[in-house]
């Protein structure tokens, strides 16, 4: 028999599929050609696992071998199947064990010298792996820290193709080669960041701390200097540390970037893209890879959006359905792709194009005509889709150099932001929801938790009189009953309500 079998894993997105890679040796006319819906990087793959098994001290047999990877309806790119292809293909000419491979996921690319060189998505990868059943992974040493991140799952690193083929029988020298490392990881701005830096701004600290507490989408709008993007910088400060399923999410998203990854990481990531990024930032897109965008880079925690209105129309609402499905998807030919992206929405933006609009002793130079096209730049359904609408003003010269902190600290925050999660985990703890934000609005309009007429009733004219839409109504109603946790209360009131209607369009009961 001249046929042996291994496994890799193909990417789409966060999604892994194992794909079987199977070599077969036939008496033709000598050639390497791998099948089976490879694209460019991956048909490449016959040059390099040649000169690799060359250097190694492996020779390929001078026949003809057939490389297929199966489903061969599946898409496969990059350079993540040379290990699996060199090992197959070793193995069918019966240089290592056919048995030793067969349960064996292989993970990495080749240098023409024989080294294993680390791969993005490893973590992703792994995970796929280890739900398929599978028990033993090989991977390139610059991944080990990444892949030991996943439970359950014997992980060997190597440092070369020559190293691995000892594992599998083969009786070659192991070379001692330098193994080829992951770029260093960028240090964090360890700067503290605390809600007591804050000074004047007591209303927008209490909006961000019922933001975070019901995980809500908040737009803050204001002249420049008031302290917008110092509030944004704090918010994932007062969120809850991810659990462990949620950072194993985020470290993936962070694999597939190409980002190293050593440990996960509790704190709730914050993305910042420019007023110039493409929608293709923002989404995430590639020709034959998907690559994350930041709306999938901010999964479990915020993304911020400073300058909202400078962003493109098409980028903007290109938020609206991951605001809704807590996911992304980006279409290419042949393959769709698929993110996480349930995130925490940030927006900051002036009054007018200047930021002097309605500022007490500055002069607007903007006319009228451009003031009106800077405020409608974000559309009316992406307004709505937004909880908590704040206008901040700029802090007095009283108050700026009063030399005082603010009484309201980043742990004070993070404990009552706590105590209002748990709350509202316990009342939800037979659905599938543990924040209010994610409650559809349908359970809070009817059934148990229907508020009283007279507690709703403020509600029930604004959304009469074409004040809200429905999805305003339900988004009010959820902001209420965060307001109630944060309470400590059972139910939300009319003073609830009414705070909840404010804070979602400046209106009073």
């Amino acid at each position: 028999m001249s046929t042996a079998r291994t496994w890799a894993v193909a990417l789409t997105g966060v999604d892994g599929h194992m794909v079987e890679v199977e070599a077969d040796l036939s008496n033709q006319t000598p050639e390497f050609k791998i099948i089976g819906l490879p694209d460019k990087s991956l048909g490449e793959a016959v040059q390099r696992v040649h000169n690799a098994c060359k250097n190694a001290g492996l020779d390929l047999p001078r026949r003809r071998l057939t490389v297929n990877l199966s489903p061969a309806s599946l898409p496969k790119q990059g350079a993540g199947f040379d290990l699996g292809i060199a090992v197959s293909t070793l193995a069918a000419g019966g240089s290592i064990q056919r048995r030793s491979i067969a349960d064996t996921v292989h993970i990495g690319e080749l240098g023409l010298d024989g080294r294993l060189r680390p791969v993005p998505g490893v973590l992703p990868a792994v995970f796929s792996a280890a739900r398929a059943g599978f028990s033993r992974v090989i991977v390139p040493r610059g991944n080990e820290a990444e892949a030991r991140l996943v439970p359950g799952v014997e992980v060997r690193a190597a440092a070369s193709l020559a190293e691995v083929a000892v594992w599998h029988g083969a009786d070659v020298e192991v070379p001692d080669v330098e193994a080829v490392c992951t770029a260093v990881a960028a240090a964090r701005d360890e700067e503290c960041s605390d809600l007591a830096d804050v000074v004047g701004q007591e209303d927008a600290v209490e909006a961000l701390i019922v933001a975070a507490a019901g995980g809500h989408h908040l737009l803050l709008s204001g002249p420049p200097g008031a302290g917008k993007t110092m509030l944004a910088r704090r918010l994932p400060g007062i969120l809850p540390p991810l659990s462990e399923q949620e950072s194993l999410e985020v470290a993936s998203i962070r694999s597939l970037c190409g980002e190293p990854v050593t440990a996960l990481e509790s704190t709730p990531p914050l993305e910042a893209p420019h007023h110039s990024a493409s929608v293709a930032a923002l989404v995430g897109g590639g020709s034959r890879v998907a690559r994350p965008g930041a709306i999938a880079r901010a999964h479990c925690g915020v993304l911020f959006l400073d300058e909202a209105a400078e962003f493109s129309r098409v980028a903007l609402d290109a938020l609206r359905q991951p605001l809704e499905a807590g996911m992304i998807e980006v279409s290419r030919t042949g393959f769709t792709a698929r993110f996480p992206a349930r995130f925490q929405l940030l927006l900051a933006m002036n009054p007018c194009p200047c930021g002097n609009y309605g500022l007490r002793g500055a002069e607007c130079v903007c006319p009228p005509a451009a003031i009106r096209r800077y405020a409608t730049r974000l559309s009316g359904p992406l307004r709505d889709r937004v909880d908590i609408d704040l206008p901040v003003s700029r802090v007095s010269a009283s108050r700026a150099t009063s030399g005082g902190r603010a009484e309201v600290t980043t742990a004070h925050a993070l404990a009552r932001v706590t105590a209002a999660r748990d709350h509202a985990a316990e009342r939800w703890r037979s659905t599938p929801w543990r924040r209010n934000s994610d409650v559809p609005g349908t359970w809070l309009r009817q059934g148990a938790l229907r508020l009283a007429a007279p507690v709703r009733a403020p509600l029930d004219r604004a959304l009469e009189r074409g004040a809200l839409t429905l999805r305003g109504y339900d988004r009010v109603l959820r902001l209420a009953w965060t307001m109630a946790d944060l309470a400590e209360i059972e139910r939300p009131g009319i003073d609830e309500v009414g705070r909840a209607l404010h804070l979602k369009r400046g209106m009073t009961p």
